[in-house]
């Protein structure tokens, strides 16, 4: 691995993906190689490098996660103990589940909570008001039964980090993790980001060109709710700095036992791109008999993606600011490290031939809280669409990132309910079909979340 040989790969990775500004950072053998192409914004570009902000979306749950487990080592929160240990005015549509629900169950995304409350800018928006908001929110299992990404639950455990220090989130996070770690650029908050240099993201329209996003990321002014689950800005420089970190002994934040329990897995998951199953918030990849962990994010218009692999001192870090081709193009770099730097080659998982009847059986509209998924037949191939709802985008004042359209998917070998995305934006993901005990197909699991099934052709 050379600095120029990952520097020719990048920039010709991103100018055939047409993303306007990339970083990439390599960690191998204790030393960090870098690679930036393009500009932060379009309409007012600068050049992007290793100090560039980006938006780590959902990357920021690995920041919270490592948060809890200080206080976890600390004898503070224990893991194993329900949620109102800690949040006491917890409520839930089912009341059972609140009182079952444990900090572990967040962590691992096993609450049983559908992914988010949906933000209508009304009332309260910290971590409190979120919290007040819950018993708004559906179920989807009951706990610990299976894992479906959550957002909600990562700002819930955002809210026991508040309780057991009796300080604002993003403070106690300054002072458990980012300072004691030195990660003087990952940040809260429009006015931390604002005095450094950031990356816009942008969002491809129906005509094909590029537009800068709005809000930026997830940094609505005075909305903190989302924050233990994606509301960190930061650079390539930290991230990998971040990846040392999680490579070592917890240089005195918290236990190098504590790092390698988080490693630990806590649940399987089904056919799922993300990873084969989730440790303690990581997600746990085989890679070719090493073990690795890692962790993606998406906001309006930018992508992350963090793989570490312990067993070799190796991190690979690549952050991107357009929507949806951020994403194939983060996903590209990491396969491309993996191959170049540890010999690993990711074989693309080939689907079946196409089968009408099993086709038919699959067809329909499928939701989460705020995304409707939708599966059809063209009578020689079948087709996914995912995109926020139409309700939710009409009554939003956002620039809202674009659905993704129609893309062909395939089933995979084996029992018959799995399949991957072969083309478009979402090209490469896996998931599977969950059915009820008389066969009746009731959800479809993408990017780690369960859609209900709400309506069939018939």
């Amino acid at each position: 691995m050379s600095q120029e040989k990952l520097a020719e790969f990048v920039t010709a990775q991103a100018m055939e993906s047409g993303v306007p500004g990339v970083a990439v950072g390599v960690l191998l053998d204790g030393q960090e190689i870098y690679a930036s192409h393009g500009v932060t914004n379009l309409g007012n570009p600068l050049p992007v490098d290793e100090k560039t902000l980006f938006p780590l979306a959902s990357v920021s749950k690995t920041f919270t996660a490592t948060a809890l487990m200080r206080l976890v080592a600390e004898g503070k929160v224990d893991l194993d103990a329900p949620v109102r240990t800690y949040v006491p005015e917890l409520i839930l549509a089912d009341e059972e589940a609140a009182a079952r629900i444990t900090v572990l169950n967040l962590l691992n995304h096993t609450a049983g909570l559908d992914w988010n409350v949906i933000d209508d800018g009304e009332g309260d928006r910290s971590l409190a008001g979120l919290v007040a908001k819950l018993p708004q929110l559906p179920l989807i299992a009951p706990p610990g039964a299976r894992a479906s990404y959550s957002q909600a639950g990562y700002s819930l455990a955002g809210r026991i980090i508040e309780k057991i220090t009796g300080l604002p989130f993003e403070r106690a996070m300054a002072s458990l993790v980012l300072e004691p770690v030195g990660l003087a650029d990952t940040v809260y908050g429009l006015s931390e980001v604002m005095v450094r240099k950031f990356a816009v993201g942008h969002n491809r329209g129906d005509d094909g060109e590029l537009r800068a996003a709005r809000p930026w990321g997830a940094f609505k002014e005075g909305a903190r709710g989302d924050n233990p689950g994606g509301g960190l800005a930061s650079s390539v420089s930290d991230l990998l700095r971040w990846a040392r970190f999680q490579l070592g002994d917890g240089e005195g934040v918290l236990p190098a036992s504590a790092l390698r329990r988080m490693r630990e897995r806590t649940i399987e998951l089904r056919a799922s791109t993300l990873g084969d199953g989730f440790g303690i918030c990581w997600f746990l990849h085989d890679l070719d008999g090493l073990q690795g962990i890692g962790h993606g994010g998406s906001g309006n218009g930018q992508f992350a993606e963090l793989l570490i692999v312990p067993e070799r001192d190796f991190a690979v870090v690549s952050l991107a600011n357009a929507g949806p081709d951020g994403y194939p193009f983060n996903q590209s770099v990491v396969r491309w490290a993996l191959e170049h730097c540890l010999g690993i080659v990711e074989e693309p998982a080939e689907p079946v031939p196409y089968d009408r009847s099993q086709a038919q059986q699959v067809v329909g509209r499928y939701e989460i809280d705020a995304m409707n998924l939708h599966i059809a037949t063209e009578g020689t191939r079948l087709t996914l669409a995912v995109g926020i709802k139409p309700e939710i985008r009409d009554a939003s004042d956002e620039n809202m990132p674009p659905d993704y359209p129609a893309a062909a998917i395939g089933f995979l070998s084996g029992d018959g309910d799995e399949y991957t995305v072969t083309e478009g934006g979402l090209r490469g993901q896996r998931g599977y079909f969950s059915r009820d005990v008389n066969g009746v197909v009731t959800g479809v699991d993408l990017a780690g979340r369960l859609f209900s099934r709400v309506s069939d052709p018939s």
